[in-house]
């Protein structure tokens, strides 16, 4: 069985198909996973290339300004800081800091930005994998140097000071933010109508030259649909994001270790969720907030998606599959 979402506020209406549109599509590689646009190129629109060309570009700044991978990023310049420096940041990592630091906030740090340390003990960041679980007096001697609430801000000089062993990790907003300013940067070149991909976030505008909008089907978990449907949603001025513990795992004496942690116990989060899907204006926040509802589970998820309207859909394992458990926003959008 099909189902449809829509958005429930259009905003300005997608524009006409040009009927002599192109539809053009390129891919690549970026931060450790794959991209790829879909846009139609009205007549004397800026050529194939030069977007590509521009799109590259864009991705190549986020990397230099916020990989954990990169050692000459600005994320990477802060994490090596001295005890008590004060760093400059560019003004979109800046941003993405405090729309992180927002959502540490919201949900009592289920998502925390500053879980680098713990990231890396598990073998889920830039430091070698790992087969097998760290023992507890390194998973808190990890958390010890983590906690967002140590970060201050100088806003008016897109500062943060280093409190010490601090180290950033972005790695569940990073792709979202990469999704917004590749969109930004195709509606910058006068294109209305496109469709932009990072490891399986995405964000839509507009309507293809047929008329019909941006279809995309929701991420599910290996082993079949949620409750035998295909969910299709037309992404114009939408965005969305799928955290799961299925994408980047470990198996060790009979236990998954999934690469969402919770910063709050130090531990891989612990329950029957099995992936979380965020719809939201923003790629960004859809990004933290599916990593965010991951860590906190069904119950406390549900919740939190209640209180701040977001159209959420919970998968949670057991014997013979998954249910699906909705939002109210996400409900309403059902047509």
């Amino acid at each position: 069985m099909q189902r449809v979402l829509v958005p429930l506020s259009l905003g300005a209406a997608p524009p006409a198909p040009d009927a002599a549109a192109c539809l053009c599509r390129r891919q690549g590689e970026t931060m450790g996973t794959t991209w790829s646009v879909a846009w139609a190129a009205p007549p004397g629109a800026i050529g194939e290339d030069a977007l590509d060309a521009g799109i590259r570009g864009v991705l190549a700044g986020v990397i230099a300004q916020m990989s954990n991978w990169d050692e000459t990023s600005d994320l990477s310049r802060f994490n090596r800081a001295a005890a008590g420096d004060w760093q400059v940041l560019p003004t979109d990592c800046f941003a993405v800091l405090q729309a992180a630091l927002q959502v540490a906030r919201d949900s009592g740090g289920a998502y925390d930005p500053s879980a680098g340390p713990l990231v890396d003990l598990w073998g889920f960041g830039p430091a070698p994998r790992r087969s097998e679980a760290p023992a507890l007096a390194e998973i808190e001697q990890a958390r010890a140097l983590c906690g967002w609430q140590r970060i201050a801000l100088d806003e008016a000089g897109c500062r943060v000071r280093q409190p010490g062993g601090l180290r950033l990790d972005f790695c569940a907003i990073a792709k979202g933010f990469g999704v917004d300013a590749v969109s930004r940067y195709l509606s910058g070149q006068g294109i209305g109508s496109y469709l932009v991909e990072i490891g399986g976030e995405l964000r839509g505008r507009g309507v293809k030259p047929d008329g019909l909008p941006w279809w995309v089907a929701l991420e599910t978990p290996p082993g079949g649909g949620a409750a035998g449907h295909e969910t299709l949603v037309a992404l114009h001025g939408l965005s969305v994001a799928t955290s799961g513990d299925y994408r980047r795992y470990f198996d060790s004496e009979g236990r998954r270790y999934a690469h969402t942690l919770d910063p709050r116990t130090g531990y891989p989060a612990s329950h029957a969720l099995a992936s979380v899907t965020v719809l939201h204006p923003q790629c960004m926040l859809a990004d933290a907030f599916s990593t965010a509802l991951t860590v906190l589970g069904p119950e406390a998820g549900m919740v939190f998606a209640r209180r701040h309207a977001l159209a959420a859909r919970f998968l949670i394992r057991h014997s013979g599959g998954f249910d699906e458990r909705l939002s109210p926003a996400f409900e309403a959008m059902l047509s």
